[in-house]
């Protein structure tokens, strides 16, 4: 089993490492759902941690609905990533009918002439049909999906996540994210995937005095206790 983390700091990308997982999906602004990292972040947690960093390419919060201009931003921190050191970046383009977009194309084809793994995000869990979406990921050349099965959480939406899997897993990576822990990360496993991708953070202080957000640190005990689970 693979393990992602998804996480917003260099602290993060080393001890996920250290704890054994494969790859960190590198955000800012996780409480938006996960924003582009700066450049300075990717740089250091690539340089200085022993994990593939993917690196998360989405601008601006709410829809996946982008405009040209969007995408010519995207392709700016595409390479940027790139020369920051990344492994592979991670975005998801939808059109107004929320299907995948042709504009990921564009996208794909600057990653892939950079040498980068491409994951579509979980914009695909607000697609129409999936079936067609899929489809869709793969004739654009994606090498891996990100879904909670078009649910809440992937232990809800286990039953797309293995058909999924057992029609297209030959083809494209699946890998199950969305409220993974130690207690459902067997069950889900059983839908045949071979990765695994969840958030691992705790907060120590709500203290802010105009709200400027939560202070939160790696939660060691989270990505051990499911990394065991497979052992």
């Amino acid at each position: 089993m693979n393990f992602e983390v998804c996480t917003d700091t260099f602290e993060g990308a080393k001890i996920s490492a250290k704890l054994g997982a494969k790859r960190i999906e590198l955000c800012a602004a996780l409480s938006l759902g996960g924003l582009t990292p700066n450049f300075g972040l990717i740089k250091q947690c690539a340089n200085r941690s022993n994990i593939e960093v993917h690196a998360m390419i989405r601008h601006r919060e709410g829809n996946f609905h982008y405009s040209l201009e969007d995408v010519e931003i995207m392709k700016i921190d595409i390479e940027q990533a790139k020369i920051a050191g990344a492994h592979g970046v991670v975005f998801g383009i939808l059109n107004e009918k929320n299907e995948v977009s042709l504009l990921n194309q564009e996208l794909v084809n600057l990653a892939k002439s950079f040498d980068l793994e491409v994951t579509f995000h979980r914009a695909f869990d607000f697609v129409v049909d999936y079936q067609s979406a899929i489809s869709k990921l793969i004739e654009l050349k994606f090498d891996r999906l990100l879904t909670s099965g078009l649910q809440a959480t992937a232990e809800k939406g286990l039953d797309v996540i293995s058909y999924l899997q057992a029609h297209y897993g030959n083809q494209i990576q699946i890998m199950a994210g969305s409220g993974v822990n130690a207690s459902n990360a067997l069950k889900i496993a059983s839908s045949g995937i071979n990765n695994l991708h969840f958030t691992a953070r705790k907060i120590i202080s709500n203290d802010s005095k105009f709200d400027m957000g939560k202070q939160q640190i790696v939660d060691e005990e989270k990505i051990t206790n499911i990394i065991n689970q497979f052992k």
